[in-house]
């Protein structure tokens, strides 16, 4: 999608701190971290939000959590626990309408989050 924020951080048209990449995933710095460890994981593939999901292939829904738990373990994160969230829709708070996964850690966390 040509508007979407997170397609152009796909494409290299927007630069991100990225961490990993591979089986169709992204996963970067989020610039407004919310713990002292607050990566950000989306599809490649453009979809909307979670109710979206069907919009990706099979292989990448079924890869996504592996992806995510990785990502986790790389960044140090597996000892001490981690929360992965995700909004979606606007009353969730969701501010860029592509699929994207909270994984935070780090540090104790707020019961807020």
């Amino acid at each position: 999608m040509s508007d979407c924020l997170f397609c152009k951080i796909v494409t290299g048209d927007i630069p991100a701190d990225i961490v990993k990449r591979g089986d169709g995933f992204l996963a970067f710095r989020d610039i407004n971290p919310k713990a002292p460890v607050h990566l950000l994981v989306i599809p490649e593939t453009h979809v909307s939000g979670l109710a979206d999901v069907a919009g990706l292939s099979e292989a990448e829904r079924a890869t996504m959590p592996v992806f995510i738990a990785d990502l986790a373990s790389e960044a140090g994160l597996d000892d001490s626990g981690y929360r992965v969230t995700t909004n979606h829709g606007p009353d969730a708070l969701q501010s860029v309408f592509h699929l994207h996964w909270h994984v935070m850690g780090g540090g104790p966390l707020s019961e807020s989050m």
